[in-house]
């Protein structure tokens, strides 16, 4: 369960996802956009990322997946997923909760915190196509890594990334499940949309600027709140600790986050130009 994310600038001529590299006065970090979940042998590693790499000897990820077995994961939804005092039923719009009786077993999740509902079923969509979180990118790598021994560092623990979705207001969770149960209604009751295998290819072709506006630029105008807490206040965290590497380490290092973290103003990207240092997009 590595709490989602999904993915501006131009791409670079030849379409594969999105890579740039940072450079500091004795250090190097390249910045990979990752899918969490993705479809099993799906060919995404090209040569540009192997060469990052290769030569990091420092691998980054969000969270380490390490204790997070199923028991500890259903002890920290107990502990933040879970609201058994007022239900789902009681929190939703009538139309929002018709919907929702249309798409799930209420029965099942009217125990859960709008959160978790939203995440449960904002993974189906990619999960029904035989995406797989072992098949991801970030476990696909942490499995690599840890087999040629490379250093592996962490921004968060998984506790970290639940805790930012609980420790959202109501109204932001609110809002939040409220979208996921209008993404997931019939198209002839909603806007026209991406589907979960569309935004996998634009991943694929590193599509960021198709991308970001949706997804990226929905939530901030729609959910600030989730916004703030999912990704701009994370990215300048996040954006902190590489720059820290960027002046204090030597040599190249590689972070795989999920995509969205890329993307705008607030993306790592525009975050680390920002603060002095020379990125490129070079894929």
């Amino acid at each position: 369960m590595l709490v989602l994310a999904w993915l501006g600038v131009a791409g670079a001529a030849g379409a594969a996802p999105a890579l740039w590299r940072v450079k500091g006065d004795h250090a190097e970090i390249y910045l990979f956009g990752t899918l969490h979940a993705l479809p099993p042998n799906l060919a995404w590693r090209t040569p540009a990322y192997d060469a990052a790499y290769a030569e990091a000897s420092t691998v980054w990820f969000e969270a380490s997946m390490d204790g997070a077995d199923p028991k500890t994961m259903q002890a920290m939804l107990l502990r933040y997923g879970m609201d058994p005092g007022r239900r789902l039923s009681q929190k939703l719009a009538p139309d929002a909760l018709a919907q929702l009786e249309r798409q799930a077993d209420l029965r099942r999740i009217d125990h859960l915190r709008p959160w978790a509902a939203a995440l449960m079923l904002s993974m189906q969509p990619m999960l029904s196509r035989g995406a797989k979180l072992e098949s991801g990118a970030d476990a696909t790598m942490t499995r690599a890594a840890r087999g040629e021994a490379k250093t592996i560092r962490t921004f968060e623990t998984v506790e970290d990334q639940v805790r930012v979705f609980a420790s959202l207001p109501e109204g932001a969770e609110v809002r939040y499940l409220t979208e996921v149960i209008r993404e997931h209604a019939p198209r002839a009751v909603r806007p026209a949309e991406a589907s979960a295998e569309s935004l996998e290819q634009a991943w694929m072709d590193g599509d960021l600027a198709r991308l970001g506006p949706a997804l990226v630029g929905g939530m901030k105008a729609d959910n600030p709140g989730l916004y703030d807490a999912l990704l701009k206040r994370r990215n300048l965290a996040w954006a902190d600790q590489i720059a820290g590497e960027l002046k204090g380490a030597a040599g190249v290092e590689l972070v795989n986050v999920g995509a969205l973290h890329m993307v705008g103003d607030d993306g790592l990207p525009k975050l680390l130009q920002a603060r002095g240092f020379t990125v490129e997009r070079v894929q």
